[in-house]
């Protein structure tokens, strides 16, 4: 017969492996009996209540999840069950349960404490607490700096399981910062990982991601097959976080493509408190994705029904870019033409102190349309070229396309850059220009720059709309070519 403390090894295995690939709160259930079994070994009980925890906000279970945070709490922390700095465990346990008590201010110490101790060594389950303790806390440059580190460290230790891992925090903190090129890439490196260490559920989430990412910069195809391959784990396996980024996917998908009344009816869905399907964490992201699909289907009372929750969301949540949104909306469900120009003003001011072109490039489209219908033709030109620029160095193909259509509607041209103009290029656009100009193929280009083919199709049909050329003969004529392998 088993003693106790085996019992509880047993248990913790099991709630591990069903973290990886089976339900959640299944897993969840798993990990808080071997909590139970292993009270005289505080450090796999430590290790047992943390994957608790984690396994109950991935199903966005948040009793489930402040229950387990409490039990861990009660623990010392030396470091041993995650290899991490003394007091590090304990800190990020500290602060996350002070910010799901609604105490964010308490919250704020803890959680910046873990990021400046795991930024100071290489251990990667630190880096990994310190990548979701800086999200928590709206430090997304840190976010993505020790994803990045994290990611680095699972890589060089050649364990697969902490490569998806690393890359699935990596790849969402660069969702954060707007720089969707490198999430997909860090995701499907993360997706390769998962599906060659078993972990299903990291796999979905990666899926999620990548249906993200195609939402801005397409092809939209991919934004369904990803979004139903993330759905089918997700669901099963009772996953709120992947549910919640494959159907805001699909919901921007079906805005971009002229189906706002598509994309409310599928975000109402989601956000209804009977559904259980959105995550408590991510409900603030797409929120203004709904306000804008509602307002564009005529809808205005779901519209305004919305904004007293994402109102709460900016006070309370540290998100950079939630003063501009909520302008947005705001702007969107104003009662006068005056008051949705000042409103629409205030947003584009806020989005130049917070960054993130790809959702100021909307602000601005959603200004130059609204300005069109209005008969001002000439104040929406000014704003949907500008949108037009920011949407084409985004990469953000269906948008632009987008945008271009409403630019022809208020009687505007296309913009093109003045021959040799390469200021519209980003740094990693313009080495991949430079070889282009070289006369190196597509294959030789991501095989110098470590990245896949696909990418660099992608890159170069944005680099083809930012010049205004059709060939890689216009091309040529237009950027000086790379002299070597160390050129940019």
């Amino acid at each position: 017969m088993q003693s106790t403390a085996a019992r509880g090894r047993t248990e913790l295995a099991r709630g591990l492996r069903l973290q990886a690939d089976g339900p959640a709160l299944d897993a969840y259930a798993s990990l808080r009996l071997a909590r139970s079994a292993l009270v005289a070994e505080p450090g796999p009980a430590l290790t047992a209540v943390q994957a608790a925890a984690a396994a109950a906000w991935t199903a966005g279970d948040r009793t489930a999840c402040v229950e387990a945070l409490t039990a861990a709490a009660g623990l010392p922390d030396d470091g041993a069950p995650l290899g991490a700095p003394d007091g590090t465990a304990q800190d990020y346990v500290a602060g996350l349960l002070a910010l799901l008590r609604g105490r964010s201010a308490e919250a704020a110490g803890p959680l910046r404490r873990v990021v400046r101790t795991a930024l100071t060594g290489h251990e990667p389950e630190a880096l990994l607490l310190a990548a979701a303790a800086a999200l928590l806390t709206g430090d997304v440059p840190d976010a993505c700096r020790a994803g990045s580190r994290a990611l680095a460290a699972a890589r060089a230790a050649g364990d697969d399981a902490l490569v998806a891992r690393a890359a699935e925090h990596l790849a969402y903190a660069e969702l954060r910062a707007g720089r969707h090129a490198e999430a997909r890439e860090h995701a499907l490196a993360g997706l390769r990982a998962a599906q060659r260490s078993s972990r299903a559920n990291t796999a979905a989430h990666h899926h999620a991601v990548l249906a993200l990412t195609a939402s801005v910069q397409g092809p939209l195809s991919d934004v369904t097959r990803h979004a139903t391959t993330a759905l089918a784990t997700a669901r099963r396996h009772g996953l709120a976080q992947p549910v919640t980024l494959a159907e805001w996917a699909l919901a921007r998908a079906e805005l971009v493509e002229g189906r706002p009344a598509d994309a409310a009816g599928r975000l109402v869905t989601l956000l209804a408190p009977s559904d259980g399907g959105a995550h408590f964490a991510l409900r603030g992201l797409v929120l203004p994705t709904l306000v804008e699909a509602a307002v564009g289907a005529g809808d205005r009372a779901t519209a305004r029904a919305a904004l007293p929750e994402l109102t709460a969301w900016g006070r309370s949540a540290s998100d950079p870019q939630s003063p501009a949104l909520l302008l947005r909306c705001a702007a969107l469900l104003a009662a006068s033409d005056a008051e949705a120009d000042a409103r629409f003003h205030e947003a584009h001011v806020a989005h130049l102190a917070s960054g993130g072109t790809f959702e100021a490039a909307r602000t601005l489209l959603l200004h130059g349309s609204r300005l069109r219908r209005r008969r001002r033709p000439s104040d929406a030109r000014d704003r949907l070229r500008d949108a037009l620029r920011l949407f084409e160095r985004a990469g953000a193909d269906p948008w632009a396309d987008r945008t271009r259509t409403e630019l022809r509607a208020a009687g505007g041209a296309q913009h093109r850059p003045a021959p040799g103009d390469l200021t519209g290029l980003t740094p990693h656009q313009l080495r991949i220009a430079r070889r282009v100009a070289a006369g190196d193929t597509n294959r030789e280009i991501a095989e110098r720059l470590s990245v896949s083919v696909r990418t660099v199709d992608c890159h170069l049909r944005n680099i083809f709309v930012a010049l205004g050329v059709r060939s890689r003969v216009e091309l040529a004529r237009q950027v000086p070519p790379a002299t070597g392998p160390a050129s940019p």
